[in-house]
């Protein structure tokens, strides 16, 4: 749609120009940034902020001497996208162009500033003072292209060339004249040295002399002076030899009081070592030995007194003990007589009120009792071997027979002890 908002950006290389409404009158410049334009109402254009390079030619140029020669010089412009002045003058002539046509607009006016200043300047002057010749056509195209927003970043001459040999003819008369003042400075030179050699052997010479002099005076001053210092020095040699061998002696006897002196030391510690030595054993016997013996001993002692004390315990506790069992025991004794007693009389109730009929019920109820104490014998038997003749019962019913036998002859035998006749009360109850 024709009234669709868009949003436009540009990177850190390049600046908007955004003209049209809402715009004051005047475009907008933005660099490295985005804006929202109207698309019906506004209209945005880019500008390069590229630096670009530019080599300028300027061929068979007559310099002020009317010699043709070729020039190569190389600049660096870019168009300058912080200020807002001359991102103006840049829209106002590159707005719409390509980067082609600002290049060729920008190398045809260095160039045209080259070949001016070229006409001007001689070719030794821009063959020697290149410097100079770049200041200049720098400083001139700046001026033009500050005009256009652009900034010349820099300018160099690169190269210098002619087609009629007149550099070369400066350089064949510059070298000739090089070649004859060195020719001229090498006899001068040679000159010099000759002179300067031939005063320096006379100045060697006279030296020569003079040090042979010197030397030999001096040798004769050394050896009378080394007569004197011989004396001296085996006077003082002596004297240093027998005082040495007097210090020495000192020193010797020095040595001895101070080795006694260790010795003593050495025995003062020694004993000091001893009698630590004694207390350390005298502190162990004491902790090893003594203590535990007085502990043992405490101990004993205690135990001893605990024996005695249980010991009288114990036999207070028995005494006691005793006394209690004689006591209950007496009880025990004088209870059971009683009860003894009671149950005699009980008894002796019981004997005259039913006399029959009550050794009746005695007899039956001890007769089981003496046939189990008769058989009683039997049940423990492992084995019995029988021996029969014949006559009666054999095998197992001979042994009940037995017991049956014995258990009827209990009546003749209490009658024989107590002349009661237990059968015939029996047989009347």
């Amino acid at each position: 749609m024709c009234f669709d908002i868009g949003i436009v950006v540009c990177g850190p290389n390049e600046a908007l120009v955004i003209s049209g409404m809402f715009q004051g009158g005047k475009p907008t410049f933005i660099n490295g940034g985005r804006a929202i334009v109207c698309p019906c109402i506004q209209t945005v254009q880019r500008i390069p902020l590229n630096t670009m390079t530019l080599e300028v030619h300027s061929p068979r140029v007559y310099t002020s001497q009317g010699v043709p020669i070729s020039v190569v010089g190389t600049a660096q412009v870019k168009i300058n996208g912080s200020s807002e002045e001359m991102l103006g003058y840049a829209a106002e002539q590159f707005g719409g162009k390509p980067v082609d046509q600002i290049l060729n607009i920008c190398l045809e006016t260095m160039e045209g500033h080259q070949r001016a200043i070229m006409g001007n300047m001689s070719v030794e002057e821009i063959y020697r003072d290149r410097k100079t010749f770049s200041k200049k056509v720098f400083e001139v195209a700046s001026v033009d292209l500050h005009n256009m927003g652009i900034a010349v970043i820099s300018y160099t001459l690169k190269d210098v060339r002619d087609e009629v040999g007149y550099l070369a003819s400066l350089g064949q008369a510059r070298t000739a004249q090089v070649k004859r003042d060195a020719l001229i400075g090498e006899a001068e030179a040679r000159k010099d040295a000759t002179i300067a050699e031939a005063l320096a052997e006379e100045q060697r010479m006279e030296s020569k002399l003079v040090n042979d002099t010197e030397i030999a005076r001096s040798k004769r001053d050394f050896e009378l002076k080394k007569a004197v210092y011989d004396t001296e020095v085996n006077t003082a040699k002596a004297e240093a030899e027998m005082a040495y061998s007097l210090q020495a002696a000192k020193v010797q006897a020095k040595i001895k009081e101070e080795e006694m002196q260790v010795k003593v030391v050495e025995r003062m510690q020694n004993i000091a070592i001893q009698e630590q030595e004694i207390m350390r054993r005298e502190k162990e016997l004491d902790s090893k030995v003594r203590k535990p013996a007085e502990a043992e001993k405490y101990r004993l002692e205690k135990i001893a007194e605990a024996e005695r004390q249980k010991v009288v315990l114990e036999a207070e506790a028995e005494a006691e003990a005793t006394a209690l069992r004689g006591e209950a025991e007496a009880y025990a004794i004088e209870v059971k007589a009683k009860a003894e007693a009671e149950q005699m009389a009980k008894k002796a109730d019981a004997w005259k009120e039913y006399k029959e009929a009550a050794l009746v019920d005695m007899m039956l109820k001890v007769l089981p009792k003496v046939a189990a104490e008769v058989a009683g014998p039997l049940s423990e038997t492992n084995k019995i071997t029988m021996v029969a003749t014949g006559d009666g019962p054999i095998g197992a019913s001979r042994v009940t027979n037995e017991v049956l036998d014995i258990m009827g002859s209990l009546p003749d035998t209490v009658k024989k002890m107590t002349g009661v006749d237990i059968t015939t009360r029996m047989a009347r109850a």
